[in-house]
């Protein structure tokens, strides 16, 4: 399975346009079976989802997962996920974390293979990621199936004892800023019987314009304990 994680910044090109084909166009490059989205929905008003739903469907085979709680939004406090049209969903979910900005959590449980993907968006300081990461440990400790992890972690340091042996964080390398990669902001993590196989940022010419930050993508393979 293919799992990419992108930083669409709201459609919002580094020419200040808002370009959400460009956005579309990326995703197509990418082909991957599930992709979880930060920075979906525009800031104020209703909150509008910025994404180009018919296109993605007819052209990219892919369907908006049910997250949103606002009737314009595409997401959860700009979290969203989209999986191909055939992907057989068994729960959807929108957990709350600590925060002191609007931030929040949303999954999706997949039935065949059994696997649940969490998309993230970190918060700005330091003490309350952290204060996030270890919600995010607590909760995968209580799961008994596989997890992925995926988003926009805020974090610049490679590495982070949060985890622990709980799950195993993947930095596939510097995702920000798009026009001078130097932050590894952008994560995975995998927890429970799931290997990663590889793991890349996507650094085509169109993803170096089309937001602030540059998608990062991952290959999974299920191992014989996977429910």
């Amino acid at each position: 399975m293919r799992i990419a994680s992108y930083n669409i910044r709201k459609a919002v090109g580094l020419d200040w346009r808002r370009d959400a084909d460009r956005i579309a166009d990326v995703l197509a490059e990418i082909n991957a079976d599930v992709v979880v989205l930060q920075e979906a929905d525009r800031r104020v008003g209703a909150r509008a989802g910025v994404l180009p739903l018919d296109r993605l469907a007819k052209e990219l085979d892919y369907e908006l997962v049910d997250l949103a709680i606002r009737p314009q939004s595409h997401g959860w406090h700009g979290n969203a996920m989209l999986c191909r049209a055939d992907t057989a969903i068994a729960e959807t979910k929108r957990i709350d974390i600590p925060t002191i900005e609007p931030r929040g959590i949303v999954s999706a449980v997949l039935s065949d293979p059994l696997l649940e993907i969490i998309g993230v968006h970190l918060g700005l300081t330091p003490g309350m990621r952290r204060k996030q990461m270890m919600s995010l440990a607590r909760y995968i400790t209580g799961t008994c199936h596989p997890v992925v992890i995926a988003g926009d972690f805020n974090e610049w340091k490679l590495e982070t004892d949060v985890f622990g042996n709980i799950g195993h964080m993947i930095s596939p390398g510097p995702s920000f800023h798009a026009s001078r990669p130097r932050a590894p902001l952008d994560r995975f993590v995998v927890a429970g019987p799931i290997k990663p196989l590889n793991s890349k940022v996507h650094k085509s010419e169109l993803a170096r314009i089309a937001s602030d930050h540059l998608p990062i993508v991952m290959e999974i393979a299920f191992t014989k304990d996977t429910p």
